[in-house]
């Protein structure tokens, strides 16, 4: 569908690309730029810029980029319509609908029926005979009628045909069905159930639909849990359990559990602000929703062996999403509904005296350390020092790092001036090997990586200089039609940048052009790209001197560089820029 040109105009000027990124991601100025850790892929340094100037965003690391409706397309998992419309009732603006292209909303819309049936019956079957074996799993875990309902938990019969028969029986088609990840096709093409014999979980959004399910096997069949893959309501890497509940906690604290029963346990014992990542290992996604709701997160995984390796990767991932990460550790080597299960009545007195005693992820690292090492010995002390002086140098307030060399300096016996200066040397170390691996990864994926033009790989420089003159069209619409006489679309010699260069000469006409003018013609990963091209020529403007070389270099033989390897080229680039830089 082609919006009107008055809507579009509208809902730019009122979505503010700075005020709705700010809303996921914690950003900080950087001149006229802002920056953060970006929420689409796992980073421990900002990579992501935003520039209020030309509304668009765009990451180093992995790429991302466009404007502001890309970004809410790929932070709340929508499409280009849908996001417009969210964006629309933000800005308090009426959509036009007259015209649109509703299919793939419509069936969203029926995924979102049959998941709310499946439901029902998975929570009908407790109070038949087919569920006993579901009701008397749920009774052994103490749970009451209350929070059976109140989670909405339910059984799938073993027959593996009930639930299939009944929603088709209510006029859902295959195709919506095994969309929907609640029936498969045989072999044979029959359909039959997803979920047979298993206690069944909702999976609900922050809307209160039902998305998705869990299902827990009764039996020693393997694997304990299946879960709904990947369908058009649903995405696993941004899913949280209970999180539509613990949003509304009054809480701006998240306990972060292992499993959806931990979490019901948690729940029924007062602690309504617990989550769980859906059997998952934790993403970037789900720290950003975490961070809209929450300044700190608790986590209390198990305290097994695998439980603490999820510790671990959870840490960095919810630091680098701006939450504050503190750690319980449950004695006994017992999950939250053992512990509170085995303390009887005091059971949720005791978690929380858990949770209040809990230190932060910096205590919890260094309590992991000390427990490797024997410090009684001088070998054991050295190494644990070394360790313990990596954590600190990754602390960035030096008041922390001084309270933390200071009781390391008591515990061991070194002063304090050395465990810091340890510390300042490994933060050295660990800066200078993370800058050089990012400038690599950026590199490459800056000059190859080009998830829409097919042909810069095989004609790099002219790629590039094609690229300097859409580049330079953006900020200097006025130069269209002289840049039109001298270098015709139909030059360009790859077929990409040759139909955005002859996009962007046709919107000129209008004046001025920005990112979002394209939000409708190019996909996400185009306009990544277009991202991109503009992002990477900030730091060096072009100037019409750098465009009729650039033209030159279309115009004339390229095959000196066609060949070159990627570290070559590579350094070509950086050459031309520390060129235009001594200038």
């Amino acid at each position: 569908m082609a919006l009107p040109e008055y809507f579009k105009q509208e809902l730019k000027s009122r979505s503010n690309i700075t005020d709705i990124v700010s809303g996921y991601v914690n950003l900080k100025r950087r001149g006229k730029n802002l920056i953060g850790l970006c929420p689409f892929h796992n980073e421990k340094t900002p990579s992501f810029n935003v520039y209020p100037e030309n509304g668009s965003f765009y990451c180093f690391g992995c790429n991302a980029g466009g404007d502001v409706i890309t970004f809410i397309q790929r932070i709340e998992n929508l499409d280009y319509i849908e996001a417009v419309r969210f964006l629309a009732q933000r800005a308090g603006l009426t959509m036009p609908e007259e015209g649109v292209d509703d299919s793939f909303l419509k069936l969203k819309t029926r995924i979102l029926e049959i998941n709310r049936e499946a439901a029902r019956f998975f929570y009908r079957m407790l109070s038949q005979p087919e569920g006993r074996a579901g009701l008397d799993y749920l009774r052994r875990r103490g749970l009451d009628p209350h929070t059976i309902k109140r989670f909405g938990l339910g059984y799938s019969p073993e027959n593996g045909f009930g639930l299939t028969n009944h929603l088709r029986g209510l006029g859902y088609t295959q195709s919506e069905l095994t969309q929907a990840d609640v029936s498969r096709v045989s072999k044979n093409g029959r359909l039959y159930d997803r979920y047979r014999g298993r206690v069944m979980f909702p999976i609900l959004d922050l809307r209160g639909n039902v998305v998705a399910f869990g299902g827990r096997i009764l039996t020693d069949e393997k694997p304990k849990y299946i879960n709904t893959t990947d369908t058009p309501v649903y995405h696993k890497s941004s899913g949280l359990f209970a999180m539509n509940l613990a949003k509304d906690s009054g809480s701006r604290q998240l306990i972060l559990a292992e499993g959806y029963m931990d979490v019901i346990a948690l729940h029924r014992a007062g602690f309504s602000n617990a989550i769980a990542s859906l059997g998952t290992a934790l993403t970037g996604e789900q720290a950003a929703v975490m961070r809209r709701y929450a300044d700190e997160v608790i986590i209390c995984y198990d305290s097994d062996e695998a439980g603490q390796r999820a510790t671990q990767r959870a840490i960095p991932i919810l630091k680098k999403a701006g939450l504050g990460v503190r750690v319980v550790t449950v004695p006994g080597n017992k999950d939250p509904d053992e512990f509170m299960r085995s303390m009887g009545e005091e059971g949720p007195l005791r978690f929380r005296a858990l949770l209040e005693g809990s230190g932060n992820e910096i205590e919890y690292q260094l309590g992991k350390v000390r427990a490797n090492y024997p410090v009684d010995t001088e070998d054991g002390r050295v190494k644990y020092l070394q360790e313990a002086s990596e954590i600190i140098g990754r602390v960035d307030d030096r008041i922390s790092q001084d309270v933390y060399a200071g009781k390391l300096s008591q515990e061991t016996g070194v002063s304090k001036e050395a465990i810091l200066a340890m510390a300042s040397r490994a933060a050295a170390q660990a800066a200078k090997q993370r800058r050089k691996e990012e400038t690599r990864v950026q590199q490459h994926v800056a000059l190859f990586n080009s998830r829409v033009n097919s042909e810069k790989r095989a004609h790099g420089k002219a790629a590039f200089a094609e690229e300097n003159i859409i580049v330079y069209l953006f900020d200097h619409p006025d130069k269209a039609s002289l840049l039109r006489e001298k270098i015709p679309p139909k030059k360009f010699i790859t077929a990409w940048n040759r139909r955005v260069y002859e996009a962007i000469l046709g919107k000129t006409i209008h004046g001025p052009v920005s990112i979002s003018d394209f939000s409708e013609e190019l996909s996400q990963d185009e306009l990544s790209e277009l991202a991109g091209m503009i992002a990477q020529r900030r730091e060096v403007p072009l100037g019409w001197v750098d465009i009729e070389k650039s033209i030159g270099v279309i115009l004339t033989d390229m095959n000196h560089l066609e060949n070159a390897s990627e570290d070559q080229f590579a350094q070509y680039w950086n050459d031309l820029r520390e060129q235009k830089r001594g200038k």
